[in-house]
């Protein structure tokens, strides 16, 4: 199968509650690549790499996130995965 590119902005209470670094430990179990970084919104973005299966996965658990995340709405946008991550990265704002 061809690997994909998901870039997902999540929306809600998703700043503060670890939900970047929660994404990183998700995605290294999923062998996801990518990043998480906060949006100046208040928004979370991760783009993740892989399988569609393991990003199946990985967007389900963006829908629940870390114990104290809340999340509203998510928008997903997919496209051909890139050569660029090798790895799964937390980004600063």
């Amino acid at each position: 199968m061809a690997q994909q590119r998901w870039l997902m902005r999540i929306n809600g209470r998703v700043q503060g509650v670890y939900y970047r670094a929660s994404a990183k430990y998700k995605a290294a179990d999923l062998g996801v690549t990518g990043y998480a970084k906060n949006l100046s919104d208040g928004r979370v973005e991760v783009v993740a790499e892989g399988e569609e299966a393991a990003l199946n996965e990985m967007l389900e658990w963006c829908w629940q996130g870390p114990p104290n995340a809340e999340v509203t709405n998510i928008e997903c946008e997919k496209a051909a995965a890139t050569p660029y991550y090798d790895n799964f990265q937390i980004f600063n704002s």
